[in-house]
C-alpha cells in the first residue's frame, strides 16, 4: 500500500527533473541564439565609392556593390560579396585595377583578400589573371602563392605565385612553370 508521502517524494522528484530539463532547454535555446547574433553584421551597405589616402595622397579607390560590416567580431571585416572593383594610384597617380568576385577586407591589418577570377591590370596595359590575391594596403604590395598568368607586351609567364610592388617596378611571378613570347 502506497503512503502519501511516497507519493508525493515521487512527484517531487519528477517535477524537479521536469523543470531541470526545461531550464537546461532554456540556456540551451539561449546560447544557440546568442552564438547566431554574435556573427550578425553591424550594417550593411550598397554602391559603395570609397577612396583611401594615404598623407594627403589618394593611393586607393574602391567600388563594390554590396559591404558587409562585420567590425563586431574578433578580427573586424569588411565583406564585398558580389566583388569589387579596386583602382590602385602609385606615387606618380599612374592608376592600376583590380577586379575580383569575392573580397574581404581586414580593417585591422589593412589586408584586402580578392577571391574568384582576380584580374589586375597595370598602369602600363600589364595583366595578371589569378584566383586569389592579396593587397596589403599599408604595405601597398600585392602577393599571392596561387597559380597565376601574368601577361606583359612581349610574355605570357604561368606560375604558382605572384609579388609586387603597387606601382609594379618590382614584379615578379614566383614559380615560373612556362613563358611564352607572344610575337607581334
Amino acid at each position: 500500500m502506497k503512503t502519501k508521502s511516497s507519493i508525493s517524494n515521487k512527484s517531487v522528484v519528477t517535477l524537479l527533473i521536469i523543470a531541470m530539463l526545461f531550464s537546461c532547454s532554456k540556456k540551451l535555446d539561449q546560447i544557440q541564439i546568442s552564438n547566431k547574433t554574435d556573427f550578425l553584421p553591424v550594417s550593411i551597405a550598397e554602391n559603395i565609392n570609397t577612396k583611401y589616402t594615404d598623407s594627403g595622397r589618394l593611393t586607393s579607390i574602391l567600388v563594390s556593390s554590396k559591404m558587409i560590416n562585420f567590425s563586431n567580431q574578433d578580427l573586424p571585416f569588411y565583406e564585398f560579396p558580389e566583388g569589387i572593383h579596386l583602382t590602385l594610384f602609385d606615387k606618380k597617380k599612374a592608376s592600376s585595377t583590380v577586379v575580383s568576385n569575392h573580397a574581404v577586407a581586414y580593417s585591422e591589418t589593412d589586408l584586402i583578400d580578392l577571391r574568384g577570377d582576380v584580374v589586375l591590370t597595370t598602369a602600363n596595359s600589364d595583366t595578371l589573371f589569378s584566383d586569389q590575391l592579396y593587397y596589403d594596403q599599408k604595405k601597398e604590395w600585392l602577393f599571392t602563392d596561387f597559380p597565376v598568368k601574368f601577361r606583359t607586351k612581349d610574355y605570357i609567364t604561368n606560375g604558382n605565385g605572384f609579388d609586387a610592388n603597387q606601382d609594379f617596378s618590382n614584379a615578379q611571378v614566383l614559380e615560373v612553370t612556362g613563358r611564352f613570347y607572344i610575337a607581334e
